[in-house]
Formats: structure tokens, C-alpha cells, sequence
């Protein structure tokens, strides 16, 4: 396929599109935050944090030694996915488990999963 396939070459405006569009975008505020959260998500090991605990509610202890990492280099990316609201945590004596934060985290890890792994 050539580059040029891919450019309109029209001059047409579908108004009725367009306007329908326009009506039902999103606010500044809200693009805004999508792109935050997406910007979240763009780090590996952040990534790797949400991939375990999409398995399993799990401590800093537990997800350092699956990653093979620092205890304190997980407990750092934690306080960032905490913070944005896409993993919290729960007290339970001295201990302090996580989790994603809602269904929707975990929907929008599993199909951004399934998505990638299929088109490979």
C-alpha cells in the first residue's frame, strides 16, 4: 500500500457527523485526565505492578520478589499508581496489601492485554 492511500482527497464536510461528533466530545478537563492515567500506564515496571496484581491482592514484600526488584523501588511506584488512582491498599496489622483499584483498572489492563497480544 502506498503512503497516499490513506490521504481524503475530498473537500466533503458530513455535517450531520460532524455536528453529532462535536456534540458528544468530552470536556478539556476530561481529555486531560485520560491522558494522565494513559501517561501512568506508560511505564514498564508500572505496568509489570499491574499485570501481579491483576492476579492477586498482594503486599510490597510479595510484588518486589515477583518482579525481582526493590522493595523500595515498588513501594515508589506504588505511591504513584495509588496516587492516580488506579491501585489502593488495605491495612491488615503491620501489613499493607494492594490492589487495582476498581473494575474498571482491571478491565481497561486486561483489554489493552488481550489487545496487544493479538496482534502479534
Amino acid at each position: 500500500m502506498s503512503k497516499n492511500e490513506f490521504i481524503c482527497d475530498c473537500n466533503v464536510i458530513h455535517k450531520d457527523v460532524v455536528d453529532k461528533t462535536m456534540k458528544n466530545m468530552p470536556s478539556e478537563d476530561l481529555f486531560n485526565k485520560l491522558a494522565e492515567f494513559f501517561k501512568i500506564l506508560g511505564d514498564t515496571t508500572r505496568v509489570k505492578i499491574l499485570c501481579a496484581l491483576d492476579q492477586n491482592e498482594m503486599c510490597v514484600c510479595d510484588i518486589a520478589n515477583v518482579l525481582g526488584m526493590s522493595k523500595s523501588s515498588i513501594s515508589h511506584q506504588l505511591g504513584t499508581l495509588r496516587r492516580s488512582g488506579i491501585v489502593k491498599c488495605r491495612k491488615q496489622g503491620k501489613e499493607v496489601f494492594y490492589m487495582l483499584d476498581d473494575d474498571h483498572v482491571k478491565r481497561v489492563f486486561e483489554v489493552a492485554s488481550e489487545h496487544i497480544e493479538h496482534r502479534v
